[in-house]
């Protein structure tokens, strides 16, 4: 998955990670390059260990076997405010009981780039500034994140990442909860920053649609990764999620588009 004209080693890279937990294979010899300002869409049932690679790619999880490293180096040898510089990471879903404004959680992200108990630089600022413009919250930066609907949170999530002004960027189900509407918006977001990213998400048209490269897991194996076109087939939709689908072609580019027809027995 690496592009021809990357450098060998340059980002954030997956070699042969295993995974153990309660004495049960989470994740299984796994590799993932994703190519220099591209967007790799993570798909798999439930339990197929979507959500421990990201924690591995972040360094949240030490692989039992393998390395993550990022530009040639270990994750786990850097000092971890230095990954924090490089990787911003959004999770499924964020909450806290702190009554904190929009713009102060999006300043959480600068967090990595300031010594404990300095005031915030004018670098800061703008880091802060820019990413609530990008993410369309100007207006919302005063509100409370309490008062916010779920899509809104989402953005905000977004907003503080981009703040940490990083490299790559990880998601980890970041439709769920999500209505259509937010779901397209987020993800036309999401794929138009200038950052590698890997998402994982359980909507095959929705990674047809937003993903250059796609993996898929099935019991914490890759089974297949290439194009959303060459890797979403009928034969492997029926395999790895056990349903009948129908899949055509869509668009100026010849997408895919997945019919569920039924589940298989």
């Amino acid at each position: 998955m690496s592009g021809t004209g990357a450098r060998l080693g340059a980002g954030l890279r997956a070699d042969r990670v295993s995974r153990r937990a309660d004495g049960h294979l989470i994740l299984d010899g796994v590799t993932l390059a994703p190519e220099t300002g591209s967007t790799v869409g993570v798909l798999g049932p439930n339990g197929s260990g979507k959500s421990t690679l990201l924690r591995l790619l972040a360094g949240l999880l030490a692989p039992a076997c393998g390395v993550v490293t990022l530009d040639g180096a270990p994750l786990g040898d850097l000092p971890r405010r230095t990954v924090a510089r490089r990787l911003a990471v959004v999770e499924q879903q964020s909450d806290t009981q702190v009554e904190l404004t929009v713009e102060d959680v999006v300043r959480l992200g600068r967090v990595p780039h300031r010594r404990a108990w300095t005031p915030a630089s004018a670098d800061d600022e703008r880091a802060v500034r820019a990413a609530l413009e990008r993410t369309g919250l100007e207006g919302r930066s005063g509100r409370l994140w309490h008062t916010l609907s779920g899509g809104e949170r989402q953005r905000v999530q977004i907003a503080r990442a981009l703040a940490q002004e990083p490299r790559e960027l990880l998601l980890d189900e970041p439709t769920n909860h999500l209505d259509v509407h937010h779901q397209l918006d987020l993800l036309t977001l999401v794929t138009g920053l200038p950052v590698t990213t890997v998402v994982a998400l359980h909507d095959l048209n929705l990674a047809a649609m937003y993903c250059d490269r796609v993996v898929v897991l099935c019991a914490g194996r890759v089974v297949a990764g290439g194009t959303p076109g060459d890797v979403l087939t009928a034969e492997l939709i029926a395999e790895v999620y056990r349903v009948r689908a129908a899949v055509s072609r869509e668009g100026p580019e010849g997408r895919p588009h997945v019919r569920f027809l039924g589940t298989l027995v």
